[in-house]
């Protein structure tokens, strides 16, 4: 597993060991990061269930202004801490250890792009996306990038986010949200 581009690129990151992490694929990555490469720079990342922090760090590799990961394990945690420093990004990031759904609550921040890549068999997909559009925590024009099973059919969320395009790479699926900025509110004040 390695840093695509950027300011970190080729740097190999660490994984965690066992089953219950399972890291993007290259193929997958790569795909994800060309549909995104104009979306990136200088934005606000929110990396939920983190595992090992490499679509944050992709991003902050890519010229992210600032990324926060989050993931409940401490193994996973200190591997995010471990990847961040051996690519040099710790500057831009903050590493928070709890629970993601507890943490989209509470969140006080807005953000610009949100990778949401919870265990597949957790359930923790649509309650995770459900909170992230109740509570609004994305920016004008904010995209949300939710990994999944490939023939699991993502639910259009309500305005303003709305379901921008479905990627399949084998068995997996990438579904990518948009929130609309707010040409509605500016349309009223002309």
């Amino acid at each position: 597993m390695r840093v695509v581009t950027g300011s970190a690129r080729g740097r190999r990151l660490k994984e965690l060991e066992g089953m219950e992490t399972r890291p993007t694929t290259d193929r997958v990555k790569e795909g994800l990061f060309s549909a995104l490469q104009c979306d990136i720079e200088g934005r606000r990342v929110l990396d939920l269930f983190a595992g090992t922090g490499q679509l944050g760090i992709e991003c902050l590799s890519r010229g992210a202004a600032s990324a926060v990961f989050v993931d409940r394990r401490e193994d996973a945690v200190r591997l995010v801490k471990e990847n961040l420093a051996l690519t040099a990004l710790r500057d831009r990031a903050s590493v928070v250890r709890g629970d993601s759904l507890e943490y989209l609550r509470t969140v006080r921040e807005r953000f610009d792009l949100v990778f949401l890549d919870p265990p597949y068999q957790a359930g923790l997909l649509e309650p995770a996306l459900a909170l992230l559009t109740g509570f609004d925590i994305l920016n004008p024009h904010g995209i949300i990038v939710a990994e999944h099973p490939a023939d699991r059919v993502m639910e259009a969320p309500e305005a303003p986010y709305c379901i921008r395009r479905t990627y399949r790479y084998g068995k997996i699926g990438l579904t990518v949200f948009r929130r609309s900025g707010n040409e509605e509110n500016e349309e009223q004040l002309l």
